[in-house]
């Protein structure tokens, strides 16, 4: 080896740039004198020595690292670059852009419902997606790019799916004032956990910039059993829908008994549920008006939940006034 053996000038680049690549840490050892730093859009370059960071680096473009870098360094800005010697520092490219990836729960999340008489909760799933970037290079260098030569959008996704079936029970639990219309709160269940994810990320250096919910899905079962309260709720009358639904499973006949009564069950529960929150909804529109009657005549069911009365002044099940 010559007198200009190890002398090579290099160029410092992250040239296999990936979409899915957070970081990526340039692997030679030394840079040489005469090398160059090329940074391309949506790249920054942070430039270490000894663990700590001595510059950071964020226009495009293409500089000189002796003329144009190692004089903005912080202890190395008197640096000299010898016949035989470089400058051993680490340098840390950045993917700045802002990384959107989908979510779903691993396991369907079981939510208390003690209205249905279901065994065990209600269980639903969940999908949407979010976003992040980094934000704390200090954090980021500490946390993972000491002990990482990369790391990818693969390896922040698998941290999330770890907790987010944890934090949408939780969320739903103080923001989901009603179970079988999640979606109507998902803003506000959504911010919850964006704000919760945001803190767990930061620790790595990243921040949340974006949650949300795309859907919340039941059961098969549910779901039918909604759609047959829905109407239920438009007729009006819980004798009709239980006509309704004796007709249906007369029609189908493989049928069980037993699955007809569960469904039966889950139906009129969720049928009475719907009916009691419309009413709620409408009770300050109906203010001043008093409880329709025949004549004085008791009717025959209740004009607030629907259920048949049993000739008492008072409905048994919610305590309105019949008469």
């Amino acid at each position: 080896m010559g007198i200009f053996g190890g002398q090579f000038a290099n160029v410092v680049e992250w040239n296999e740039f990936k979409d899915d690549v957070i970081f990526h840490k340039w692997s030679n050892n030394e840079i040489k004198k005469g090398s160059k730093l090329i940074l391309r859009a949506g790249q920054d370059a942070i430039f270490m020595y000894n663990g700590k960071i001595e510059g950071i680096f964020k226009d495009e473009g293409e500089y000189n690292i002796e003329t144009d870098i190692i004089p903005f360094l912080s202890t190395l800005k008197g640096f000299k670059f010898g016949f035989n010697s470089g400058l051993r520092a680490e340098v840390l490219f950045v993917n700045t852009k802002e990384f959107t990836e989908k979510w779903g729960t691993k396991n369907p999340v079981v939510l208390a419902a003690p209205q249905l008489n279901l065994p065990g909760g209600l269980p639903i799933r969940a999908f949407g997606n979010y976003s992040f970037k980094v934000d704390d290079y200090i954090t980021l260098i500490d946390k993972l790019a000491g002990v990482r030569t990369e790391y990818r959008v693969e390896d922040v996704k698998l941290r999330v799916s770890a907790v987010v079936d944890q934090l949408l029970m939780k969320w739903i639990a103080t923001e989901g004032k009603d179970i079988f219309n999640l979606q109507a709160y998902s803003l506000q269940i959504s911010a919850g956990i964006k704000s919760d994810l945001d803190m767990e990320l930061c620790k790595l250096g990243f921040n949340v910039t974006d949650f949300n919910i795309a859907s919340v899905s039941y059961p098969e079962e549910v779901t039918r059993m909604q759609n047959k309260a829905a109407a239920q709720a438009m007729v009006g009358d819980m004798n009709k829908y239980t006509n309704i639904s004796m007709a249906d499973g007369m029609s189908k006949g493989g049928s069980s008994l037993a699955g007809d009564m569960v469904g039966a069950s889950m139906g009129m529960a969720l049928g009475s549920q719907m009916v009691n929150s419309m009413n709620n909804a409408n009770q300050g529109a109906n203010a001043g008006l008093t409880n329709p009657t025949l004549n004085g005549q008791i009717p025959k069911f209740c004009p607030n939940c629907g259920t048949p009365t049993t000739g008492t002044k008072f409905c048994g099940n919610c305590g309105t006034k019949l008469i």
